[in-house]
């Protein structure tokens, strides 16, 4: 057993175009896998109404709790 990896396109009804010859009288594993990616979905987006009426108002790097209220340190 041997393995062969095969780049076969497809036309626009999804059939494929030159398939490659294959052996005579012989048990062939097909294993499809699709190249394309599917495309994204378009960024969501806040309602006109709150857009750019948020505030930060503390450090948003800087823990929440003081590292001497940690409990996985003791």
């Amino acid at each position: 057993m041997y393995a062969e990896r095969l780049l076969i396109e497809t036309d626009p009804e999804g059939k494929p175009c030159h398939l490659p010859k294959l052996p005579p009288s012989a048990k062939v594993e097909l294993i499809v896998l699709v190249l394309e990616e599917t495309p994204a979905l378009p960024r969501r987006q806040p309602p006109p109404s709150i857009a750019g009426q948020g505030e930060i108002l503390e450090d948003l790097i800087a823990p929440a709790v003081s590292e001497a209220d940690w409990d996985a340190l003791r």
